[in-house]
């Protein structure tokens, strides 16, 4: 696994990142797949990574354990490091939007409840305590407000 052979999160420095995404998928907000979609995202304090949650949560990505059969939903996952803190992400295909040519109502809270257990699954893996909330937002609005630190969309 390539994870043996690079340079571990916690020795990377300030301004670096890494990105885990599906075959075809490139890790930005304009790329075909990405660009109706959003990310849940988690801060931690300090500058040193935790390997092991990077780690699972790569592996939960590759595994397809963070979502169910046939969502389709899970593009990749992404590691943040920065000065005074370092941040996960995971990239999703929607924004919790109806797909096109179906019922608006019915299908968005279908939508957000798939995104919703995504977004616990993402919470499962990097062992967060209960009163602690992932957060989602769309790349859509965060292309609009010029930062990918746009107001949080939900949170689980």
């Amino acid at each position: 696994m390539y994870q043996n052979n690079i340079t571990p999160a916690s020795e990377l420095a300030q301004k670096s990142d890494y990105h885990l995404f599906k075959k075809g998928v490139r890790p930005e907000w304009e790329d075909v797949q990405n660009k109706h979609g959003g990310r849940w995202a988690y801060t931690f304090k300090g500058t040193k990574a935790n390997d092991d949650a990077w780690l699972h949560l790569m592996l939960a990505a590759i595994g397809e354990t963070l979502e169910d059969e046939n969502d389709n939903e899970v593009m990749g996952v992404v590691v943040n490091i920065r000065k005074a803190f370092w941040r996960v992400g995971l990239w999703t295909r929607t924004a919790g939007q109806a797909p096109k040519g179906k019922k608006e109502d019915v299908d968005r809270d279908e939508g957000k409840r798939r995104l919703e257990k995504v977004g616990s699954r993402f919470k499962e893996i990097l062992q967060l305590p209960q009163q602690e909330a992932v957060e989602f937002s769309g790349h859509a609005e965060s292309a609009h407000s010029g930062s990918s630190r746009a107001k949080a969309k939900f949170s689980v």
